[in-house]
């Protein structure tokens, strides 16, 4: 196995001198383009080496971040020394450690509580930056004279979500990123990305901090990341679910694009840094091709917390800053955030009942990028870059200069390509206890049926299914559905989910089948995949002739689809299972989905 020396000693004998400028930490970081000069105002909050409150990651000069056991001492310590501060567990992670969380609160243990501003870090845990910056805002907050943030505001702060990839530290993980030396995995104890998962909630760090959201409800929710793209000017960057227009609930949106985002700019700039909203980047090998706004689903912590009506938003620090740089840009913003939170946490609670009061009629499902932009940035404040034909690839790479430039920047806006019209309710089968618990986890309001009952509804069948690529813990599923209307009656026990609650709108996303975040295309059903109960070919194959015999549609579709797929034409068995799915008596389970969609009677489903 190569060691690092060996690896260093190749890569400083064959790149290029550029890449290896500005270096830090070991070998894997020897290829990462030159970091940009910087000097700000926030430098200042980092205390003196003899402070007895210097953070771990102040003391080693921002070269490392502090393991899990570290970041728990450190909080215990802080908690004894300051009454405003409490250390608690909200969970446990896969392999058993305990999700820390931390309550800033003046007059903590009294009935009334505060308005809360949540703060996480860590969710990937090689994206580490907002954990420090955490523990630099606390301990200025608990003994350094900030209390006075918490007059009208909580802050409760979750240091490290993803602790079991925070433990798999190492200099290989997430390479582009520039420091601190050693960082977590992106995925959990399962490989599981933690922000894929608030939809499906099949980790138990993701149902703690659900969990937790439902519990505090916050006025403000703040997610802390580093991003990945190309190289650029600008170190702090922030975005929001459907930034522009296409969020789900607009109140919070609006709150959040009107006063947020100027408020938090202008603090960055003040303190010496350089925002923006996150450039989202079409291409990373071409970044004048553009950034790209669109609508996010719930499987985020952006998307859920649009789903849910809580203002969130995402920070993406840019990877290739240094790390103090970044550290202190998480400070700033947050500080920022917890000031404009207090200063608005009336205009906020209105704006979150105005959404969760919202009923929507229809659900997006589909976009496709508008064919023209919707806007520009005038100078965007990028970074060189010159190209080099790589041996191990065999194509043109990309080399970052460090050289700093301005071009206009399209923004990529999408075009709706697909919505559907909500159910009055969705009715669930009792045996499908694993979806009816997560809707349960949710907070999502069900009843169960105590009798039989007769109900408008809509059967939906699975057509063209594709499995696509395992990731996170799940095969996905693909396919194309058939809507038949039709008066049935379900059991009692059935559970009956109406579309009619502040949390409709999640619901819908969960359990429309043509969401892209649905159970059902995370692949929770595995049922539907089940052949049907097969019958001797003897049987079959007249009953399939006097099918086509007696519907020329089909027929028609039959023989065009032979004409195009000489493979299928030669298949006796793919052309029998094709014209089955037709038949008018099927399986109960195969292709069809379990959870049918109610509707009044006569009413369309379109």
């Amino acid at each position: 196995m190569l060691k690092f020396g060996t690896i260093a000693a190749a890569l400083a004998s064959t790149l290029p001198p550029p890449a290896l400028a500005a270096t830090e930490g070991p070998a894997p970081a020897a290829v990462l383009p030159p970091a940009l000069s910087w000097s700000g105002a926030s430098e200042k909050l980092v205390v003196r080496a003899e402070d007895p409150w210097i953070t771990p990651a102040e003391a080693a000069g921002f070269r490392t971040t502090p393991t899990y056991d570290e970041v728990r001492g450190w909080l215990e310590r802080l908690a004894k020394a300051s009454p405003l501060i409490s250390v608690e567990s909200f969970g446990k992670t896969g392999e058993g450690r305990d999700l820390l969380m931390v309550r800033a609160s003046i007059g903590k243990g009294g009935t009334v509580r505060k308005p809360v501003v949540l703060v996480q870090a860590g969710i990937h845990s090689g994206e580490i930056d907002g954990k420090d910056a955490g523990l630099m805002l606390l301990r200025d907050i608990a003994v350094r004279g900030k209390a006075h943030l918490l007059d009208k505001v909580d802050l409760v702060f979750v240091p490290i979500l993803n602790i079991d990839g925070h433990e798999r530290a190492s200099p290989w993980n997430f390479l582009h990123v520039r420091g601190p030396e050693a960082k977590g995995t992106e995925g959990n104890a399962r490989a599981i990305n933690l922000n894929r998962d608030y939809a499906k909630l099949d980790t138990p760090e993701v149902r703690a901090m659900v969990a937790l959201l439902r519990q505090l409800d916050p006025v403000l929710y703040i997610d802390c990341h580093v991003s990945g793209g190309f190289d650029m000017q600008y170190d702090v960057t922030y975005t929001y679910a459907g930034w522009g227009k296409y969020a789900r609930h607009r109140a919070t949106a609006n709150w959040l694009e009107q006063r947020f985002g100027p408020t938090v700019q202008e603090a960055l700039t003040k303190a010496g840094h350089e925002p923006i909203i996150y450039p989202s980047p079409i291409d990373t090998r071409n970044p004048q091709a553009g950034i790209r706004y669109s609508p996010e689903g719930p499987r985020y912590s952006t998307g859920y917390g649009d789903f849910i009506g809580v203002p969130t938003v995402l920070v993406e620090n840019h990877m290739l800053k240094p790390y103090r740089q970044r550290v202190l840009g998480t400070y700033v913003l947050l500080e920022a955030a917890l000031k404009l939170a207090a200063q608005d946490s009336g205009r906020i609670a209105e704006a979150k009942a105005l959404d969760r009061a919202e009923r929507p009629a229809r659900l997006l499902t589909r976009w496709t990028p508008a064919k023209e932009p919707i806007g520009w940035v005038d100078s965007f404040k990028g970074v060189a870059f010159e190209t080099y034909r790589s041996a191990a690839t065999g194509r043109m790479e990309q080399r970052w200069t460090g050289q700093r430039i301005t071009f206009p920047m399209p923004i990529i806006g999408q075009d709706a390509a697909e919505s559907v019209r909500l159910p009055k309710a969705w009715l669930i089968p009792a045996a499908q206890t694993e979806v009816i618990e997560k809707l349960r986890l949710h907070g999502i309001g069900f009843e169960t049926i105590e009798a039989d009952r007769t109900f408008s509804l809509d059967t939906v069948r699975l057509q063209d299914v594709k499995l696509a690529a395992a990731h996170d813990g799940r095969i996905p599923l693909e396919a194309h559905f058939t809507h038949e209307l039709g008066e049935a009656t379900v059991p009692a026990g059935t559970v009956r989910v109406p579309s009619d609650q502040p949390l409709g709108l999640l619901a819908a996303a969960l359990l429309e089948p043509e969401s892209q975040d649905s159970f059902l295309a995370w692949g929770l059903f595995p049922e539907v995949l089940s052949a049907p109960a097969g019958t001797e070919d003897f049987v079959m194959a007249p009953l399939l002739d006097a099918l086509l015999a007696s519907d020329a549609k089909l027929r028609a579709s039959f023989e065009s689809k032979l004409a195009a797929d000489p493979e299928f034409a030669a298949d006796p068995a793919a052309r029998r299972n094709w014209l089955a799915e037709h038949l008018p008596r099927r399986e109960a389970f195969s292709r069809v989905y379990p959870v049918k969609r109610e509707f009044a009677p006569a009413n369309s489903i379109e």
